[in-house]
């Protein structure tokens, strides 16, 4: 534990203060841009870790609400217990988050190491989690309509894209799912939680490690073999482009115990051109047939089986671009909407003219057989 403690609190310049009584306000350090907390502002904060502030918990840990004596709120991340996998998994992320910088990316604000306390503070996203609004206590209210949607794509790509291309070394998440994608006031999606992210140094395609990360949104070849490559996230991504469309969760139980994932579920809606049965129910046949589709077909190419002809997230960002941003006025209420006919999920995860106006954009050519029709890629 010494080594560890020492090596945070030389790499990250971390509050390693074991007094609780000193009050220090929360101050940025001249070469990092995170602030720096002592255990007593955070206990305050925190209410003391009280229960009513928990607003997350997770395999290693609970997130707690807080504000601070400034009046700004923070959310802090509080290990479980403190072993060797536990300090691991706190120094990776702590090491993502100070190398990254993106609005499409949670931010850290500071965190704390000392004695057996390890704490990350984060922004506080207001509107909580993609996870919240799909399947849990906010999706009844339906705040996410169709254009909330497909902004949250495009900035989870946009997010993905820029750890993948942009980061030196490339970062792989291995976690993506929709309790990873938090929102801020504005709706605008925050992907988070890097706790099993992996780097990837220039030159390295891919490499073989233990499988981490949730059933239902893991590629095949990484859940079978633990081959590990940016390919894994945009599979991942296809499921969760699936699941914000659709509000299905990626595996649902069947009537006598058999699993179906989310993709065995859209494709023969896919093959039939019925696409409209993909939506989600909840929001009345308030979307543009023309994006669904278009988003469809992008998720079906990112979880091709050959992790090969997947595409890299800045094709996927390029595509959802052309094909969404550029008809977002175009919303409209789609005719005879009917309604989920699909079989109970309780465990989970009419063709358009109009389709002229994204086609012309690309090169149409055969992407997959699961994919009637997909962009042109460059590679």
């Amino acid at each position: 534990m010494t080594t560890m403690k020492n090596k945070l609190k030389n790499c990250f310049c971390c509050t390693f203060n074991e007094d609780q009584d000193q009050k220090i306000s929360p101050q940025k350090n001249r070469d990092y841009p995170w602030n720096m907390y002592t255990l007593k502002e955070l206990v305050h904060a925190t209410n003391s870790f009280h229960n009513d502030n928990k607003i997350g918990e997770g395999g290693f840990g609970s997130v707690y609400w807080g504000r601070t004596s400034k009046g700004a709120e923070l959310a802090v991340k509080r290990l479980k217990s403190i072993n060797a996998k536990a300090e691991m998994e706190f120094a990776v992320e702590v090491e993502i988050l100070g190398r990254v910088r993106h609005k499409n990316l949670l931010g850290l604000r500071g965190f704390y190491a000392g004695g057996d306390e390890r704490l990350i503070i984060y922004d506080y996203m207001p509107n909580h989690s993609l996870l919240t609004h799909l399947h849990g206590q906010l999706a009844a209210d339906c705040l996410l309509d169709w254009p909330r949607r497909m902004n949250i794509a495009i900035g989870s790509a946009e997010g993905l894209a820029y750890l993948h291309h942009e980061v030196t070394p490339h970062i792989i998440h291995r976690d993506i799912k929709a309790s990873n994608v938090l929102l801020d006031s504005d709706f605008e999606a925050k992907v988070a939680d890097f706790g099993f992210a992996k780097l990837i140094p220039d030159g390295v395609t891919h490499m073989t490690t233990k499988v981490k990360g949730t059933l239902g949104y893991l590629a095949p070849e990484y859940a079978m073999w633990g081959k590990v490559s940016e390919s894994c996230d945009v599979y991942s991504f296809g499921i969760l482009l699936l699941e914000i469309l659709s509000a299905k969760k990626p595996l649902e139980k069947l009537p006598g115990g058999i699993k179906r994932d989310i993709i065995q579920w859209a494709t023969p809606f896919v093959q039939k051109d019925t696409y409209e049965h993909i939506v989600d129910p909840r929001l009345k046949g308030m979307f543009d047939l023309v994006q669904l589709k278009v988003v469809v077909k992008i998720a079906l190419a990112c979880t091709d089986s050959n992790p090969e002809n997947r595409p890299s997230m800045i094709e996927v960002v390029e595509w959802l671009k052309s094909g969404v941003g550029s008809r977002r006025k175009e919303m409209h209420i789609v005719k005879d909407h009917v309604d989920d006919e699909t079989e109970d999920d309780e465990d989970f995860g009419d063709d358009d003219d109009d389709d002229t106006d994204y086609y012309e954009t690309f090169d149409l050519k055969n992407h997959s057989g699961r994919v009637p029709r997909m962009p042109s890629r460059t590679r």
